[in-house]
């Protein structure tokens, strides 16, 4: 999450598994480091800033929930989403990332979510 706030897509790629599913929810899933990039490239790309914080948290084995507040300042306006994350490792990597959140809370602040 450090790694996205910085926009450093390659730090944080580097903490998954190399057949890691990311599960936007209300968009949809890809595979790999590669979807990962596809999926979040267009949005750390036209964001200026992004902040993700992280209300609640817990963690059980190689699972990590939390609850959070993803933040992206576009255009010079901070866009605000509430998520549910769901992490699971495997060996110290993340395997499988799960967010959900309201697309129609985006769109309302945004229009169309980037890859929708």
């Amino acid at each position: 999450m450090a790694a996205i706030e910085r926009k450093d897509i390659d730090a944080a790629l580097a903490l998954v598994t190399d057949d890691v599913g990311y599960d936007n929810v209300p968009i949809g899933t890809v595979t790999g480091p590669d979807g990962i990039r596809g999926a979040l490239g267009r949005l750390l790309g036209t964001a200026e800033r992004i902040e993700w914080v992280t209300r609640h948290q817990v963690g059980a084995g190689d699972v990590v929930m939390n609850e959070r507040l993803d933040r992206f300042q576009l255009d010079g306006r901070w866009v605000e989403v509430p998520v549910a994350g769901l992490f699971v490792l495997r060996d110290g990597r993340i395997a499988l990332w799960r967010d959900y959140f309201d697309l129609a809370t985006y769109r309302r602040q945004t229009g169309p979510a980037p890859g929708s």
